[in-house]
């Protein structure tokens, strides 16, 4: 498998800016509680926020629970045969099996163009083999940026079986962070800038906090999807 992750060091900052108050929770399956007014991205300003957003989206829900188990059904037989692995070869990941899938049932291969269709721009190039990470309850993603040399503008995650909490932070400048909640069935992008100049990790469940309040993190799976450098 290619190498796709770089690992760059950051510190974080308390949350003091909410994007909109359009997020709704992905329901008492995933584990997350109601939030009164919260939106799925926080950030260190207002500034920040707006200046990035077009190049990071959440959108919650993206994929029905029917879906979900559509991807699970395929992928699972084949994860099982493989270990979770508590080091990695740039000590990017923490208790974690992967996997690479070109071929896809019809079920998903038509899911996995719906998120090609909103995540890219018409024409772009994709990487051909879609990544799948699969993160123990105890595993977490280290800050760390994709390889630049591997991939391109854009990176697009659905997350599977847990809510989660993303956390970007500017890779010069650490008090510019956003937290992205991840709930589970949602799709995430990132863009640009939020791709080259922030790093990106998963944080540990005892780490798993959004906007103040706690959010559990089960095992995880996420299916993701590149583009090819431009």
């Amino acid at each position: 498998m290619k190498p796709l992750l770089t690992v760059l060091t950051q510190i974080h900052r308390p949350a003091v800016y909410v994007t909109n108050s359009r997020f709704l929770s992905s329901g008492a399956s995933s584990g997350l509680l109601p939030l009164r007014d919260d939106a799925p991205i926080v950030g260190s300003s207002r500034e920040l926020v707006q200046r990035l957003g077009s190049q990071v989206e959440v959108r919650t829900d993206f994929i029905t629970e029917k879906e979900e188990a559509a991807f699970l059904q395929e992928l699972e037989s084949g994860l099982k045969k493989k270990r979770y692995e508590f080091d990695h070869w740039d000590d990017a990941i923490h208790g974690y099996r992967e996997t690479e899938r070109l071929r896809w049932g019809a079920e998903c291969e038509e899911i996995l163009n719906r998120v090609r269709s909103v995540s890219f721009a018409q024409g772009s190039q994709l990487l051909g083999p879609v990544h799948v990470i699969d993160l123990d309850k105890t595993g977490y993603i280290k800050p760390h940026i994709d390889s630049v040399k591997f991939c391109g503008s854009t990176i697009a995650g659905l997350s599977l079986l847990s809510d989660s909490i993303m956390r970007l932070v500017k890779d010069d400048s650490p008090s510019e962070w956003l937290d992205l909640l991840l709930s589970r069935r949602s799709l995430y992008i990132l863009r640009d800038q939020a791709r080259y100049n922030f790093t990106h990790e998963i944080l540990k469940d005892e780490e798993s906090v959004f906007n103040g309040q706690r959010v559990p993190r089960r095992r995880r799976i996420s299916v993701i999807c590149r583009n090819l450098p431009g």
